[in-house]
């Protein structure tokens, strides 16, 4: 296959791979740069001490191997290779095949194939990936790594504690300093705290505070006081958990310590999350019901995908994919299209209230639908009420998914609001996002709808919405 900018982006064991490897993509980083007919490309890459790193692909697995001591597959110069020649803008010699790429090789074909000559004749490669859990394990090597890595651990919850004392400092400051004022002076005051965090390497907890301005702005200046002690309260949540775990002291659920450690950010690689026995597994038909993008702080775009779950429908309904690609990269998609029917099993990240999940196993590729939803019936306050229930699980949930049926759309001045339909319920109203006023005005005209959105305790996005007259989705 040729390589791409989405292959090398899918390859990555995560987002900071992807990362060291953009900072490898200049000319004085390779020395040495070759290709043959058969599909291989190989380098050599300069790194910090004085003999270049070898690394060597196949164009047509993406099989790699380089020489670095790095315990990530693929590791940053492997991807830098690969972005290399997607990008397409250095100049690849031709040349015979070297010595050290053709042992790899002969390591990776099935002992009936010769092994390829200097002259680089086509390979027939039947293995993809790395080679390293080819060769032989050694026992001393490995407990050398495992130590490292222990030791890495330890330094990393030492420094993430220093950078919540820091945290807690700054929280009574605010608090001292009054927080009538706060989302006015939040932005320096964030950008502050937030750096101290991600020095600390609490990133999780980094970006949420770099957020927080914006979420503050994003609300009527009369309740904006309210929300920041309410944002403040669950990041102090989230750090008293954490020192609670840290000390041996805390008594929480093994879903809930998840959450804190995916809040502060501690993060569990796909190949981890697939390799997890307990994690939730669910194989069912979904339907893509939201398809949201957003430019981060740090320059990356989140891509969130959400499905519904049309088959055995049991808890969860709804589940989310979310992915990370450099803004540089110009996706802006995941890829999938609202209404899009998906047959897949899906494993989910550990949490109290598991959304977020990743696709082990795909049925069927994604086939455009124009069918209604089988929504079951369920008023809005109870949908509302399944919101509060889940926030008495994760305290700081940022989104939830709401459902409902036979429910109306109202208007109280420039403000858009979802309402029960019934006048006999209790009244309960969901104000919309301001930005969506002009979007779902026709809405108005509408006696009964059933709708989707993602709930943020503020606003409701409204995703999805079935009518009479036809089906109305987000843009």
């Amino acid at each position: 296959m040729a390589l791409s900018l989405e292959n090398v982006e899918a390859l990555a064991p995560d987002q900071s791979s992807l990362d060291a490897a953009r900072k490898l993509l200049k000319p004085a980083s390779w020395p040495a740069l070759a290709s043959n007919e058969a599909g291989l490309i190989w380098g050599e890459c300069q790194g910090s001490g004085s003999t270049p790193y070898r690394v060597v692909v196949s164009e047509i697995d993406a099989g790699y191997k380089c020489t670095c001591p790095s315990r990530k597959f693929p590791c940053k110069h492997s991807l830098a290779l690969m972005w290399l020649r997607a990008d397409g803008k250095l100049h690849f010699n031709a040349a015979p095949v070297p010595a050290w790429v053709s042992d790899w090789l002969s390591r990776r074909r099935s002992p009936a194939t010769a092994t390829p000559s200097e002259g680089g004749s086509k390979a027939s490669i039947v293995a993809v990936g790395s080679d390293e859990a080819e060769e032989k394990a050694d026992p001393k090597a490995e407990a050398r790594a495992a130590a490292a890595r222990e030791r890495n651990r330890l330094e990393r919850e030492a420094s993430i504690l220093s950078g919540l004392d820091d945290l807690d400092l700054w929280i009574t400051d605010q608090l001292d300093r009054g927080l009538a004022g706060f989302a006015a002076q939040s932005a320096q005051a964030c950008r502050v705290i937030a750096q101290r965090l991600v020095d600390a390497k609490a990133s999780g907890l980094a970006s949420r505070l770099e957020g927080l301005p914006a979420r503050l702005f994003g609300l009527p200046d009369a309740v904006r006081p309210a929300a920041a002690i309410q944002e403040l309260g669950q990041i102090h949540l989230i750090s008293a958990a954490y020192r609670s775990q840290s000390a041996g002291q805390d008594t929480l659920p093994s879903s809930l310590k998840a959450d804190v450690r995916q809040a502060i950010g501690w993060s569990i690689s796909r190949d981890a999350l697939l390799a997890d026995s307990d994690a939730l597994r669910v194989q069912a038909k979904w339907r893509v019901v939201a398809a949201l993008s957003e430019v981060q702080a740090d320059r990356l775009r989140r891509l969130e995908t959400w499905l519904w779950r049309e088959t055995q429908q049991e808890t969860p309904r709804f589940a989310v994919l979310i992915d990370f690609v450099p803004v540089g990269t110009g996706a802006a998609s995941s890829g999938y299209s609202i209404g899009d029917r998906v047959e897949a099993e899906l494993v989910f990240y550990p949490s109290a209230v598991p959304m977020r999940a990743q696709i082990a196993q795909s049925l069927s590729g994604a086939v455009a639908s124009g069918d209604d939803l089988a929504l079951p019936h369920r008023s809005l306050r109870d949908a509302y009420h399944g919101y509060e229930m889940a926030m008495l699980q994760q305290p700081w949930l940022d989104v939830w998914p709401i459902y409902t049926s036979g429910a109306r759309l109202r208007r109280s001045g420039a403000q858009l609001f979802l309402c029960d339909n019934d006048e006999k319920a209790s009244p309960l109203a969901l104000a919309l996002k301001p930005a969506q006023a002009t979007l779902a005005a026709p809405l108005l005209n509408v006696t009964k709808l059933d709708a989707i959105g993602l709930w943020d305790g503020y606003y409701l996005n409204l995703c999805w919405a079935q009518t009479e007259l036809g089906r109305w989705v987000s843009a």
